[in-house]
């Protein structure tokens, strides 16, 4: 099954809105990109998102872990048929002319769907290496995923002795970041299905209990952990920063208005006293404007 030109013009405009509706800090760097570029983000935005949802949607919390399991299985099937061009949906028709226009491997989307695999038995995780394997999986997977579609700017791989630059790491770092990001911003959320995503070594570290965080409590040590997650966080955005030079130029724009507005959740996190539990942390629309021309400022370095 193939999509006429309208019919997929109108399956990318769907992605389009559903990004716009659910990730609008992201949305607003993708609409920096050139057109192309764009669709092809949306269309993989709104994979991963079907993927998350398989867990974590509403209807999905009713679902036993044996359903939830099967459910994986069956769209890892889904995901394979997928990369061997099979169309079976509007979805699957928008990721094979991204695929076809930006090739790349299969991995990435089977490691995120490991990730949500994590999901079925894990509710607590010991120590951060569990975690950034965690984190690794459901978000650093993105920034594999669209590497290829940003590209590599032509003055690193014009010269025939020029090594094409591995954006991988600074990729799969951004991806990190941004992950603890959310985890940051949603622990009240997360408390209420069962789950803490924080290292529980980090919580005795800092003397403070899970019966603690399960009420909210906001003390010194609460503060405490919290600033060093924040700034465990900040230093994979700082990571992550030495590879958006090598991108192309007409990604770097797109890509360090993401960066700069997903690390400005965790200052909203700060002035708000580190309180997640009462208050959800976001960028507001002013202070997204303004930072433009700032991220424009520093997209035009390499």
């Amino acid at each position: 099954m193939r999509l006429s030109t309208p019919d997929l013009d109108a399956a990318f405009e769907a992605c389009r809105r559903e990004t716009a509706e659910w990730a609008k800090t992201f949305y607003l760097g993708t609409l920096l990109l050139p057109t192309e570029k764009r669709r092809a983000i949306w269309a993989i935005y709104v994979w991963c998102r079907r993927t998350d949802e398989l867990m974590d949607s509403e209807e999905a919390q009713s679902r036993s872990v044996q359903e939830l399991s099967d459910r994986l299985d069956q769209w890892e099937h889904k995901t394979r048929a997928l990369f061997r061009g099979e169309v079976r949906d509007d979805l699957d028709a928008v990721m094979v002319d991204t695929l076809e226009r930006f090739p790349q491997g299969i991995q990435p989307y089977l490691d995120m769907i490991e990730g949500q695999r994590m999901d079925l038995t894990w509710t607590r995780y010991p120590c951060f290496e569990d975690l950034k394997l965690y984190c690794y999986r459901v978000a650093g997977t993105v920034g594999l995923m669209t590497q290829g579609v940003m590209g590599v700017d032509d003055a690193y791989t014009s010269a025939p002795w020029s090594d094409r630059p591995d954006t991988s790491d600074a990729a799969i770092a951004l991806g990190i970041a941004n992950q603890l990001t959310n985890i940051l911003r949603d622990i009240g959320e997360d408390r209420g299905r069962g789950r803490i995503y924080l290292p529980q070594e980090d919580l005795d570290y800092f003397g403070y209990s899970e019966d603690d965080l399960l009420a909210g409590k906001l003390n010194q040590s609460w503060k405490d952990l919290m600033a060093f997650q924040l700034q465990r966080a900040r230093d994979w955005f700082d990571r992550s920063e030495a590879g958006v030079r090598w991108l192309s130029r007409d990604a770097r724009w797109p890509v360090w208005t993401s960066l700069r507005l997903y690390r400005g959740i965790l200052d909203v996190i700060e002035r708000q006293e580190y309180d997640v539990f009462n208050a959800r942390a976001y960028v507001g629309k002013f202070d997204k404007f303004l930072d433009l021309p700032r991220s424009f400022v520093l997209a035009q370095s390499r």
